[in-house]
């Protein structure tokens, strides 16, 4: 036998071993699980770029929260398939007090107190141009879309939102949302802020789900690099934390996670709050396409990835996997 004193493969030679020194954890309690509510009874509608992912109308949503929360997930986050029909350049569906969205997230609270809801306050499931943003002479004008979110920020609290989480990066809304919070009674209700949301090419199968994406006609940016983040840039992201964590933000949050992994730990190391990561619909579809191929173990690749993202930093991670993780790491199939 050589002689190698090191011998690193000591604490990888049997199952219990690996246990003892295991350097990062994955369980339920990391997981939030995006849902998608449409108007209707009855309605279980599967997104066909996101096989096994539904739009649900209120009441199968209470049935899904109510399984989740069995599983162990901490909370959900819920985001609307509006009808074109009630969509307009000053997203003004987004501020009906009898909405479906306000009615969502009673009928949840009701159903499952205990379970968070984290509510979305971007305008593009609203805005018949498909931007986060009101578009003003050809362009997003951010103060006035504060305006608008920071009424929707109070609409939800007082819906039963547990966590109000700004996706649209706008300038300056963490402060804004919260001061409006507070001024409304709700100064329990947390900000988990998008703060590194990238202008990413992995969002497709999410726009398809709500019918989001920006629309190509005159006067529109065709898309939405005016306001998200340039792929390019971690700096960038570290500024960004500095101002939410100065406006107040409970909590933050990375999106894409895969291909910014590098920025998740950056922001891990620099940030005194939790720090989220969204495991994006691009990323699902990517593994759940090569597993119906065969090319891929998706359950064994899920759970790898979903660990890669805890790795680098991610306290929270957003993921279309929520449901089945759990039953996985359950041991059930």
């Amino acid at each position: 036998m050589h002689d190698l004193p090191l011998r690193p493969r000591r604490l990888r030679r049997s199952k219990n071993i690996r246990r003892l020194a295991r350097e990062t954890r994955l369980s339920t309690d990391h997981l939030i699980a995006p849902l998608f509510v449409k108007a209707g009874t009855n309605v279980q509608e599967e997104v066909s770029s996101m096989p096994g992912q539904y739009r649900f109308s209120v009441d199968r949503l209470v049935d899904e929260a109510a399984a989740l929360n069995a599983l162990g997930i901490p909370g959900i986050a819920l985001f609307p398939a509006v009808p074109d029909a009630r969509k307009t350049p000053d997203a003004r569906a987004a501020l009906a007090p009898d909405g479906l969205y306000p009615r969502a997230l009673r009928a949840l609270k009701e159903a499952v107190p205990e379970l968070l809801i984290i509510s979305d306050t971007a305008l593009d499931p609203y805005n018949s141009d498909g931007h986060d943003g009101i578009v003003h002479g050809g362009v997003i004008d951010n103060d006035a879309t504060l305006d608008v979110m920071a009424e929707m920020a109070v609409l939800h609290a007082e819906a039963g939102a547990d966590i109000i989480a700004p996706s649209d990066m706008m300038d300056g809304r963490v402060g804004y949302l919260r001061a409006a919070l507070d001024d409304a009674g709700y100064a329990d209700v947390a900000l988990l802020s998008y703060t590194a949301k990238y202008a990413s090419s992995f969002y497709g199968p999410f726009r398809d789900a709500l019918d989001s994406a920006p629309r190509h006609r005159a006067h529109v940016p065709r898309d939405k690099a005016t306001y998200q983040m340039d792929p390019a840039n971690s700096d960038e992201a570290l500024r960004e934390l500095r101002l939410d964590l100065n406006e107040g933000a409970d909590l933050v949050m990375v999106k894409p996670a895969l291909p910014y992994l590098d920025v998740i730990r950056r922001m891990k190391e620099a940030s005194d709050v939790p720090v989220a990561a969204y495991n994006v619909s691009g990323e699902y579809a990517m593994l759940k396409a090569a597993a119906a191929n065969g090319w891929l173990d998706e359950r064994a690749c899920a759970l790898e990835m979903l660990l890669s993202i805890r790795r680098a930093g991610a306290d929270v991670i957003l993921t279309y996997f929520a449901k089945s993780a759990a039953q996985w790491l359950a041991g059930r199939e």
